[in-house]
């Protein structure tokens, strides 16, 4: 029994030699490399911010970065037929990428939206949209970016998008418009997959289809890119209309009428994969605050001195292990059973993680007083990141309705015996 209130769990096996070997690369990679640079990567983000606001450039030290991840054999780690890594043994690696959020993901090619997209490539795209594509996706030649979030309509529930994909000849025409479409303003974003209606008339779940748009194509107008919560991502989260856009027919992804059972095939293994490097911004944000306590002083003693702070450093500690526990668990479930007898386990963990991560980024935050509100240090970041995480790949409220209908209907393991208060009888 995979998951339930009585199942038994199974004792996980143990990681292979290659896995191991990656975990210790990654290690290595963060503590010689990424960490270091973060520093050269801020700076040269608020200078080019401060010079063309609104400049999406990427920083040198990405492409540095990357450079040496492949050295160290550190490449497309998150795709279990590239990589040959479970999605148990790649958690652990992809919670160290956790820790440089802005870079780290990015610089070993295992950085959203790109995961998913290659993901979906690789699992129902034909031949020629793997060489076109996915190749240079995997080789990081190129970026992308998955346009389905609407401004008009709550997307959470895919059905009801509004995007019109609609068949003339030999060509796609599409019109509607997206909106919080990440890494659409990044220079090297070659391509977007669109999921809109292509018969409204069919079934509700085969109305939907996703096509292939290459980001030249005229009609595509990529806009404003949104803050979040006062701070521009550098791949930006952008607004994006499309106005009579055409494409040849042969860039449906998969089959016509297939994009809401594509949607949740993409989005299982992405959910997952944010909340293993959400843990990753968790222990950052913990050994910051550890770091605070022992050295700031206040009242005559270190901050670690204080009861309510030895109690907050304690919590989250706990908060973390059984955030980690469930996403683990759910990883294994997925190379076990598959996607989709991890579903409930997957949308457990995606409420669990980045409330649990969000409220040790919180007690940081309190720790490190107005330093923590502040680009002073990475915990503003943080947050904005991981608080806007509970809304998308499906907001909390989506998969707490989900979870509760799977309790509602589950197979009971026994039949409860009357209590004393089954049998007595209230009267006039």
């Amino acid at each position: 029994m995979s998951y339930g209130p009585s199942g038994m769990y199974p004792a996980y096996p143990a990681p292979s030699e290659a896995a191991q070997r990656h975990y210790d690369a990654m290690l290595a990679f963060l503590r010689e490399d990424v960490l270091p640079s973060e520093a050269s990567y801020e700076t040269f983000r608020h200078e080019t911010a401060q010079q063309r606001p609104g400049d999406h450039t990427v920083p040198p030290v990405i492409e540095e970065l990357k450079t040496k991840a492949r050295e160290r054999g550190l490449w497309n780690l998150f795709l279990p037929h590239a990589s040959g890594l479970t999605q148990l043994e790649y958690a652990p690696i992809a919670e160290l990428s956790g820790w440089s959020l802005e870079l780290a993901p990015e610089a070993i090619n295992c950085a959203a939206p790109d995961t998913g997209n290659m993901e979906l490539l690789h699992l129902i795209g034909n031949e020629e949209q793997q060489q076109q594509w996915l190749e240079p996706l995997m080789d990081g030649r190129i970026r992308s970016a998955f346009a389905m979030t609407e401004p008009r309509v709550a997307s959470s529930d895919a059905t009801n998008i509004e995007t019109r994909i609609e068949r003339d000849g030999d060509e796609y025409v599409i019109n509607g418009r997206k909106w919080w479409i990440s890494g659409a303003a990044d220079p090297r974003c070659a391509v977007l997959i669109v999921m809109g209606k292509t018969d409204p008339e069919a079934a509700t779940h085969r109305q939907q289809s996703m096509v292939i748009v290459p980001v030249d194509t005229p009609g595509v107008d990529i806009q404003r890119s949104l803050p979040v919560f006062g701070r521009q991502d550098q791949h930006g989260h952008c607004e994006v209309e499309f106005t009579d856009v055409r494409i040849p027919v042969t860039n449906i992804l998969g089959e016509e009428g297939g994009g809401f059972a594509a949607a949740q095939a993409r989005l299982g293994p992405g959910r997952i994969h944010h909340v293993m490097r959400a843990l990753g911004a968790g222990e950052r944000a913990l050994l910051m605050m550890v770091n605070r306590a022992q050295q700031r002083t206040a009242f005559g003693g270190a901050l670690a001195e204080q009861s309510a702070v030895r109690e907050r450093i304690a919590e989250s500690r706990v908060e973390l292990e059984q955030a980690r526990a469930l996403c683990h668990h759910a990883a294994y479930v997925v190379d076990s059973e598959g996607n989709k007898a991890a579903r409930h386990l997957i949308g457990a963990a995606k409420i669990a993680v980045p409330r649990a991560v969000c409220s040790v980024i919180d007690r940081a935050i309190q720790l490190h007083g107005g330093a923590g509100v502040t680009d002073a240090t990475p915990l503003s970041m943080l947050y904005g990141w991981h608080r806007a995480m509970r809304l998308f790949d499906g907001p909390d409220e989506a998969h707490l309705t989900t979870l509760a209908r799977a309790e509602l209907t589950r197979e009971p393991l026994f039949d409860l015996p009357p209590s004393i208060f089954d049998q007595l009888r209230v009267t006039d």
